[in-house]
């Protein structure tokens, strides 16, 4: 099989479970740190016809992260193109093996149980909190309906408070943020790249929760790891 992914955390899944197969990925795909592969831009514009050159079996897109005109300009191309769909942590799971599957994957990968596993039993909070949890800043984006970092922070002990908004990442003044008066906000490190100097300062007074994009956004192997990593962080903000 040649595969070439449009989605940083299916790379890594895929690079880890069926090595070799990968020969083309984005320009954002970072893990595994030793993929040697042909870059073939980001996965809002990826070049297609540099992904037609590689003579792929398959690409591997998801529904929120790549856009249909890019995917469909593909499928014309003769590309075959699996599309997938993640909203909550068992979707993850299922569309996990979906993909891994159809990549030719020899057997279901250890890490994929280890996932399964870590999930089943999260670690439990002392209480359930309140948080807002912006993904972007000029202009101010949150988490709002139906996502899968919001499904997983939920099964942490953390309702968001825009969880029931119209909008999957509503645009929200900073302003209306702070009148929201959350226990807590969330500020994962990507897609934008919050720090202790880029962030907090804009939510004075609160606790705020500096998190890994990769265990809160990423459906892959570090979905094993992601309820430790991300309770432990979230526990050492409230103390």
């Amino acid at each position: 099989m040649r595969i070439v992914s449009l989605v940083p955390s299916l790379t890594e899944a895929v690079a880890t479970s069926v090595p070799g197969a990968l020969v083309g990925a984005t320009d954002w795909c970072d893990h595994p740190a030793d993929l040697d592969v042909t870059r073939i831009g980001g996965t809002k514009n990826p070049r297609g016809d540099d992904i037609v050159a590689l003579a792929p079996d398959l690409v591997i897109a998801n529904e929120e992260e790549n856009r249909e005109p890019d995917l469909a300009a593909l499928r014309a191309a003769g590309v075959e193109v699996l599309v997938t769909k993640v909203r909550d942590v068992p979707q993850a799971f299922a569309e996990l093996a979906r993909v891994l599957r159809a990549c030719g994957a020899p057997a279901r990968p250890h890490w994929l149980d280890a996932a399964e596993e870590a999930w089943a039993a999260p670690p439990a909070p002392a209480r359930r909190r309140t948080a807002v949890v912006p993904v972007w800043r000029r202009p101010w984006m949150v988490l709002g309906r139906d996502t899968f970092a919001g499904d997983v922070l939920a099964r942490l002990g953390v309702d968001q408070l825009y969880a029931g908004h119209p909008e999957r990442y509503p645009r929200i003044p900073v302003g209306e943020l702070l009148a929201a008066t959350p226990d807590l906000v969330v500020l994962p490190d990507e897609p934008y790249r919050f720090t202790a100097d880029d962030g907090p300062e804009a939510f004075p007074g609160l606790p705020c929760a500096l998190l890994s994009g990769r265990h809160l956004t990423w459906y892959g192997p570090s979905l094993a790891e992601a309820p430790r990593v991300l309770g432990e962080a979230l526990r050492a903000a409230h103390r």
